[in-house]
């Protein structure tokens, strides 16, 4: 009697010791699509049945008609290019992301990061894809001082599959962004295809932008992948 009270115990103590570890950070960002999250409604509430409310961190910024290299500070396509989705300041927007990110960890300890991305549209015209999320990637590794950053990636929905127009830029960076998720490490990604469809008629569009439940699927699909990737890491070996 007196081991098996013991057993527990131990095991009482592991897991408050854990608990009390530090927080989970999951940082959002991306264009439209991510804009129209709202963590509240479906990717908090799903955190929250696996972490502890209070040892969770949730920071979103979103801005909605922007390339990748409005995030990553350098160039990465040569020539440069000098249409399209070119800021006029590279990564202007990882700096307001990364203070927001700043101020919601004063004086936290972090257990884990996860960085959860959904962007792409803005980017059918970019060669180098891969490359400015590698960098962005490392960016936010150096200003967190956190090396084992988890990725989740919503991969562009089929929208404009049809548009002759549009298809090779689009099927191009769904390619860039299941193979670069499945090749880091701690990555993964989200299928989002079936979060933009809306009936007109009897015909079915793949609109651009996803339905009310759609976003509150993607809320939920984000969260489920980013659990999955926290428990895999800490998962203790065999």
């Amino acid at each position: 009697m007196m081991s098996v009270m013991f057993l527990v115990s131990t095991a009482c103590a592991a897991m408050g010791a854990a608990s009390e570890a530090g927080k989970h950070l999951f940082i959002l960002s991306g264009q439209s699509n991510m804009e129209g999250l709202n963590p509240d409604i479906s990717f908090t509430p799903a955190l929250t049945k696996t972490f502890e409310k209070e040892h969770i961190l949730v920071v979103k910024d979103a801005h909605s008609g922007q390339s990748i290299r409005s995030w990553s500070k350098s160039n990465h396509e040569f020539p440069p290019p000098t249409t399209g989705r070119v800021p006029k300041v590279r990564g202007e927007l990882y700096e307001q992301l990364i203070e927001k990110v700043k101020t919601a960890i004063v004086g936290q300890t972090l257990q884990t990061v996860t960085f959860v991305w959904m962007q792409g549209e803005s980017d059918l015209n970019n060669t180098a894809y891969d490359a400015y999320l590698k960098e962005l990637l490392e960016q936010l590794e150096v200003d967190l001082a956190f090396k084992e950053i988890n990725l989740v990636i919503g991969r562009i929905s089929d929208n404009g599959l049809d548009e002759q127009k549009k298809l090779e830029g689009r099927l191009t960076i769904r390619r860039i962004q299941k193979e670069f998720a499945e090749a880091y490490p701690r990555g993964t990604w989200v299928d989002t295809d079936d979060l933009n469809d809306r009936k007109d008629g009897d015909k079915v569009i793949n609109d651009l932008h996803y339905t009310a439940d759609g976003y509150r699927i993607l809320g939920e699909r984000f969260a489920e992948k980013a659990i999955a990737l926290i428990k895999k890491a800490t998962r203790p070996p065999k």
